[in-house]
């Protein structure tokens, strides 16, 4: 069954968000690896492919849903064994399902359960047959793996689905369940009614400290910035080698990248070589060939963030561009660090981060907070 886990791969520097769960692939011998599934349709297995292509590896079994027993299995590098008396649980029908339930959901469509809760709502605001018999086909059709959850009740399970859209004297899809009595039925229709109750409270309410998602879209800081100041330059500016001056401590640094280099060292002449850079690649290369400040991965990110204050102070028209992107998220690149830039993924985007820390802080100035 797939999960919440999460992944993503990059097309022409944007991000496809994915998931993904382990599968059996049968190549000679059967192989335990991980299906990675995108938004965009595109289904990973040993190779992006689409998913009619999937289907059809999955129909041939070269995706693997029966696990014969006795056959040799491997997970790479990790451990060989034979299948022993295997319980498979999965149906070419039903891991096609679920992968196309996995893109609904990537790309924030309702899913099959998702139609189904509609397909109900339908029934229990208009109860026809005919709208019982839609729902119940809209429940039949979620995978068998996603029924039992799809209320998200851990306690009652699917039962009260089942029972709705069988109804009285009806049978559910567990050949198990007794005919619906009017007093399941009863029940069921009672819990939907608790259960509109519960949802209608929750959406009335709203998060007590703000919404947890920022609604400006993500602002990304692309590894291109001008040696010389621009008259508008626009997000570029927010990047540390921009050249803003700032002032540190009496002493003045071409731009936040001179100065953050120019402090790591401790030779004096080393320092005043950075400092009088003339770019800031320059400055980061000059720092490169000289030695760091005893400690200095345990002092950077508080030295960045004092001189991204400092920048923000002493250039308001700047710090007018930061406040401008609002409550965007800010995904800065770096290409010579991973602990500054995000770069597509690999990096820790600290710059980013550090630069919404400051951001939040003009906002707060601004705001009129007192004692902060």
């Amino acid at each position: 069954m797939i999960g919440r886990r999460v992944t993503y791969r990059t097309v022409d520097g944007v991000r496809i968000p994915g998931t993904w769960r382990h599968i059996f692939i049968r190549n000679g011998r059967y192989f335990l690896t991980d299906l990675l599934i995108y938004a965009d349709g595109l289904v990973d297995c040993w190779g992006l492919i689409t998913v009619e292509e999937f289907e059809e590896k999955v129909r041939s079994g070269w995706v693997a849903t029966t696990l014969p027993d006795g056959a040799g299995a491997s997970a790479h590098a990790m451990a060989t064994w034979k299948f022993g008396e295997p319980r498979n649980r999965l149906t070419p029908e039903l891991l096609v399902a679920e992968v196309r339930d996995a893109i609904d959901r990537l790309n924030r469509r309702p899913d099959s359960i998702g139609r189904c809760m509609a397909a109900v709502s339908a029934f229990l605001a208009d109860r026809t047959e005919e709208n019982r018999a839609a729902a119940r086909a809209a429940f039949l059709a979620v995978p068998a793996s996603r029924r039992r959850r799809a209320l998200g009740d851990m306690d009652s399970k699917d039962w009260p689905l089942r029972t709705l859209v069988a109804g009285p004297g009806g049978r559910t899809y567990l050949p198990q369940d007794p005919p619906v009595s009017q007093e399941s039925y009863d029940r069921a229709l009672a819990y939907f009614e608790e259960r509109a109750r519960r949802l209608a409270e929750h959406d009335a309410g709203t998060p007590t400290d703000g919404p947890a998602t920022p609604h400006t879209p993500t602002v990304h800081l692309f590894p291109l910035c001008p040696d010389e100041p621009v008259a508008d330059p626009g997000p570029v500016a927010l990047r540390d080698d921009y050249p803003a001056p700032v002032t540190i401590g009496g002493i003045p640094y071409p731009s936040v990248t001179h100065a953050y280099w120019a402090l790591s060292v401790t030779r004096p002449e080393v320092h005043d070589a950075i400092a009088a850079a003339d770019t800031a690649a320059t400055a980061r290369g000059l720092a490169a060939a000289a030695a760091r400040r005893e400690g200095w991965e345990h002092l950077r990110t508080a030295v960045m963030t004092s001189l991204l204050r400092a920048k923000y102070d002493q250039h308001p028209r700047l710090a007018e561009i930061l406040l401008a992107t609002d409550d965007a998220i800010l995904v800065y690149d770096d290409v010579n660090s991973a602990y500054w830039g995000e770069n597509a993924g690999s990096g820790r985007n600290w710059s980013g981060r550090l630069l919404e820390l400051v951001r939040s802080e003009l906002h707060t100035r601004r705001a009129g907070i007192p004692g902060l």
